[in-house]
């Protein structure tokens, strides 16, 4: 049994002096795979205390924080998630300031609106992600240290004179900067988040020993906020404390955990039944996996199931491959790609399940159509790149796009297919895996900036798309096939790109320029969006040039020694002339002799 993050948590809060309590704290621990996917997570919010609406936002942000953070992908980073979420509330809250006051807020009257202070804890995998914005404080206890660990500032600004104001706080501006930062987890850690009101009133030496001196956290948490007022604090107060009793594994199984735990499946009999599916044929057999034509016998539907080979059964590493592709479907909703099949119950083996997908590769296609016109591989590419966005939005990078992954049916729509290369930002969180990005894809494809050892990002998406529409134009790759060579900076400046136009004339120079631009070496240099190079494929974008064409020595070899040979010949020719006459001067006198004539 595999395990799984735990911990206990204590918290209080309390209006302290004041008569009411413009706090608020709230923490959410899910069950299931949201446990492993998205994480624990804790928030707290101090809403400005002169304002009426200083306790409904601090709630608002609570609340929105935690209920919105679990709707988000289970493929985004958890920074993206709370960072998402909390500029949405951010905004909401700004609007309705907006709204009430006829203009933004100003220093003077940012009092009178929704305005609170924000911090958050989100526990996931052996990391916790830190959300900061105002003057609350998370701090750690770490390990079996007795002392306290600061691990924000406070957003304070400070007049002199002991006068400060607030510098940061969700709900004043349109837009929020949110502190952002992470750390690794150990068993034993214990957080402390506080409002201002408790930690500017009680040194770091007296919470550490209040927040590990009592039997339950709870009581911690009380002991702290009545320590604090008793100091002479004034404000409302409230404590959360967390402690990591158990972490996880830390490995991508520990999403998987239950399948990987199965028996992986036996290569499938055509005619047999497996596990609710006949199996009609088989569609293809590989090194790593064996995939066979299956009909549903629930609703008769036509499915793909992939098992893996028999060299491969028992590595770990590839059966979470598997298992992870199908995971990586089903958060995959688009017409372009592939999509999983719906689940049938408890499998008693580990395989994945895909809709059928029936047409033929844009490998094949592309033998079958050597030729094919502008407006079909414009269409082609703008389904792969509708494609690719729904990847790249939840954070995810296909990694392996080539011709065989991508599947053209009889009405001419293109799928994407094959997700075990897909890097998920999601799931990194919960193991970073080796930077294998080089051997992820296939050369032919692959952004040159991964043979330096770089991430795969979305712009080296972007590069093989390019790739794919370069060799539908010409049936040729734009670098030539040398780029996977090319593994040092020096070795990547000295590669040409061919325009396009000298392989394929019928081309413009406008789509030469956009395809030239998606297949830049630098990825820096290339579409920071798939939307802006589809655009550009089907109108002229006068900012981009024509690629610079290559000397004639490099384009047309046999051309530029045609010409040396023929000026050659001339210079020859003329040498030769020159000697004819200089020779056939030389058979006369130089001075024509004297005739005398004598009279007789």
């Amino acid at each position: 049994m595999r395990a799984q993050l735990s911990i206990s948590l204590g918290q209080y809060s309390t209006a302290g002096a004041k008569e009411a309590n413009q706090d608020f704290h709230g923490s959410l621990v899910p069950d299931g795979d949201e446990l492993t996917t998205k994480g624990i997570a804790l928030a707290l919010a101090d809403g400005i205390s002169t304002s009426a609406l200083g306790a409904a936002a601090a709630e608002t942000a609570v609340k929105s924080f935690l209920t919105d953070y679990f709707a988000t992908s289970p493929a985004w980073s958890v920074r993206t998630s709370a960072q998402r979420v909390i500029a949405a509330t951010n905004s909401w809250m700004h609007a309705q300031n907006v709204r009430s006051n006829g203009r933004p807020l100003s220093d003077d009257d940012r009092e009178q609106g929704m305005v609170c202070t924000f911090s958050a804890v989100v526990l996931k995998s052996r990391r916790a992600h830190l959300f900061h914005v105002g003057d609350s404080q998370i701090a750690r206890i770490c390990g079996q240290s007795q002392s306290l660990e600061p691990l924000t500032e406070a957003h304070r600004v400070y007049l002199g004179g002991g006068e400060s104001y607030l510098g940061r706080a969700l709900g004043v501006n349109r837009h929020v900067e949110i502190d952002y930062s992470h750390v690794a987890l150990q068993e034993g850690d214990l957080f402390v988040l506080t409002t201002d009101g408790v930690h500017e009133h009680l040194g770091e030496a007296a919470i550490a020993e209040l927040a590990q001196g009592f039997a339950t956290l709870d009581e911690a948490a009380r002991a702290i906020a009545q320590a604090a007022r008793d100091a002479g604090s004034a404000d409302n107060l409230t404590v959360q404390l967390v402690r990591v009793n158990n972490l996880p594994d830390g490995e991508v199984g520990d999403l998987v955990g239950t399948e990987m735990a199965l028996p992986p499946a036996p290569r499938l009999e055509p005619g047999r039944e497996f596990e609710g599916y006949a199996i009609l044929r088989e569609l293809h057999a590989g090194s790593r996996s064996h995939v066979y034509l299956a009909r549903d016998l629930a609703n008769e539907e036509r499915v793909a199931i992939k098992v893996p080979s028999t060299e491969h059964a028992q590595d770990p590493a590839q059966m979470q491959a598997l298992l992870l592709e199908e995971w990586v479907a089903r958060r995959l909703a688009h017409p372009h790609v592939l999509k999983a099949a719906p689940l049938r119950g408890p499998r008693r083996h580990a395989y994945s399940v895909m809709e059928y997908a029936q047409g033929q590769t844009l490998d094949e296609w592309m033998h079958d159509n050597p030729a094919p016109d502008l407006a079909a591989v414009r269409s082609i590419v703008r389904q792969a790149a509708a494609g690719l966005q729904a990847f790249h939005r939840r954070e995810m990078v296909h990694r392996d796009l080539r011709p065989r992954n991508l599947i053209i049916d009889a009405e001419a729509t293109v799928r994407i297919i094959d997700f075990g290369s897909t890097q998920v930002a999601g799931l990194d969180e919960l193991a970073p895996r080796p930077d294998d990005s080089a051997f992820a894809g296939t050369m032919q494809y692959s952004a040159p900036e991964l043979y330096l050892g770089h991430a795969a990002s979305s712009q080296s998406d972007i590069y093989s798309l390019g790739v794919i529409a370069y060799q539908l134009l010409t049936g040729e790759l734009p670098y030539g096939p040398r780029v996977a060579a090319a593994n040092t900076r020096a070795a990547q400046r000295k590669l040409r790109y061919v325009p396009v136009v000298e392989r394929n004339p019928q081309v413009p120079d406008w789509v030469d320029a956009a395809i030239a631009r998606a297949v830049a070496i630098d990825p820096a240099q290339r579409y920071a969006e798939l939307s802006e190079f589809t655009y550009d494929l089907a109108h002229p974008n006068p900012s981009l040039c024509a690629p610079d064409p290559r000397p004639l020595m490099v384009r047309r070899p046999e051309r530029l020694w045609q010409a040396i040979s023929l000026v050659l010949s001339a210079v020859i020719a003329l040498l030769i002339w020159r000697e004819h006459e200089s020779s056939s001067a030389s058979s006369f006198p130089a001075t024509p002799p004297e005739v005398h004539f004598h009279a007789e």
